[in-house]
């Protein structure tokens, strides 16, 4: 008998690693939508973060021109130098933060720069500090790098925002990294420059401890001031601001994102990338150049129509009782809390346990899709996003307010 007869059965032939892993919740509820609008049912989904504009036509021409010069082959891993240049210039111009190229990694979108950082940095059994409300994968990403993820919840109260204080009381001997993003996603807050000094002098006490800040939202601020952690210049070798095109210059399918660190940081991601997929697609690459070198104008101008969709939202929201609804600083999105609803029971019979009850009731019954807070770090909540025509936002609400009201 050889020995592969002798060993036990597996009862799974995927990973463990792929198994403990779970989908992300808004790429789930969208396709839940379409599958229901493939039925010919009238869907309105405010699942998806996505900006409903087209990429300034500008920027398609860069992409275009870049096809007939010939930018056709294999680019450097951690991007061309001529964007990681103009990222510096635009990292010294709107964040007061001075970096070379060597300190910049451009990746395939801002997620594959959080999961690079994550995976170059943690190690088994590391603690990683989350913030929740958080997005979907940071969680995800920690487990696949067999890290243990702390969440750490902010209070409605204040605007879901950690403290300074609650942070240090989270801090162990194997905290390794915390992740955070301002402006936030879900929640929409937007951290001030005090409360993030106050995290800073935090951090400072802790040697052994990182932050990942996500500020892929920064140009969606209806506040002002976009405040990045690595202005502090105590904890600046231990900040890895993660950015990219995909909200602001309204680039989600080109797939451009970037992260800024240490050179010792940004090396390490270089090589992990290295070896997950190379350099970031050429023309993407000449279209993020020239959505930098065209300035802010497009960005401002999709800012003022998402303010609009936000305060159209929340004047909306106020005539559907049993939601909280927090007024967003930035982002384009709402998170209500919902606990209201829960107890109550929909016109089949149904009893609605949780926020992802209620996003599934909502679905089949008004039609409109949301995202479970629970995928978020906060299971009382749902995030709906504003980044849709303002008909089809007073068509969810109105749609949302006559379901809700058939619950008894």
């Amino acid at each position: 008998m050889s020995d592969a007869t002798t060993l036990a059965p597996t009862t799974s032939v995927l990973s463990d690693r792929i198994n403990a892993m779970q989908e992300s919740q808004t790429i789930a509820m969208a396709k839940m939508a379409r599958e229901l609008a493939a039925q010919g049912v009238d869907v309105i989904s405010l699942s998806f973060g996505e900006p409903d504009f087209q990429t300034p036509q500008y920027i398609k021409e860069a992409a275009k021109k870049a096809l007939d010069d010939g930018f056709t082959f294999y680019t450097p891993v951690p991007g061309y130098l001529d964007l990681r240049q103009a990222i510096c210039d635009k990292l010294q111009r709107d964040n007061n933060l001075a970096y070379k190229p060597e300190n910049i990694v451009v990746s395939t979108g801002a997620k594959q720069s959080l999961a690079n950082t994550v995976m170059s940095l943690v190690n088994e059994g590391d603690e990683v500090i989350v913030f929740a409300p958080y997005w979907v994968s940071y969680e995800e990403m920690v487990k696949l790098a067999g890290g243990k993820a702390v969440t750490l919840m902010g209070s409605l109260e204040n605007d879901f925002k950690v403290t300074a204080q609650e942070l240090e009381a989270a801090i162990t001997p194997r905290t390794k990294l915390i992740m955070y993003s301002s402006p936030c996603n879900p929640t929409g807050s937007v951290f001030t420059r005090e409360e993030l000094a106050a995290i800073a002098e935090v951090v400072a006490r802790y040697p052994q401890v990182h932050v990942l800040a996500d500020e892929i939202y920064e140009y969606i601020n209806f506040v002002g001031e976009h405040v990045s952690m690595a202005q502090f210049e105590e904890i600046k070798d231990r900040v890895i601001t993660v950015n990219g095109f995909s909200k602001g210059y309204a680039m989600t399918g080109w797939r451009v994102g970037y992260l800024a660190a240490s050179k010792e940081i940004a090396c390490a991601c270089e090589k992990m990338q290295s070896q997950i997929t190379s350099g970031t697609c050429s023309i993407a690459q000449r279209a993020a150049l020239a959505a930098l070198q065209g300035g802010r104008t497009s960005a401002d101008e999709m800012v003022e129509a998402y303010r609009r969709r936000r305060d159209l939202v929340l004047e909306l929201v106020k005539d559907i009782p049993g939601f909280r609804t927090p007024t967003p600083s930035g982002a384009f999105y709402i998170f209500p809390d919902v606990t209201g609803y829960f107890g109550k029971t929909t016109p089949e019979g149904k009893t609605i346990n949780s926020a992802y009850d209620l996003a599934l009731y909502m679905l089949h019954d008004g039609h409109v899709a949301a995202v479970d807070g629970g995928a978020f770090g906060a299971p009382n909540c749902l995030r709906f996003s504003t980044a849709a025509a303002d008909e089809k936002l007073r068509e969810a609400f109105i749609r949302i307010k006559h379901s809700l009201a058939k619950l008894a």
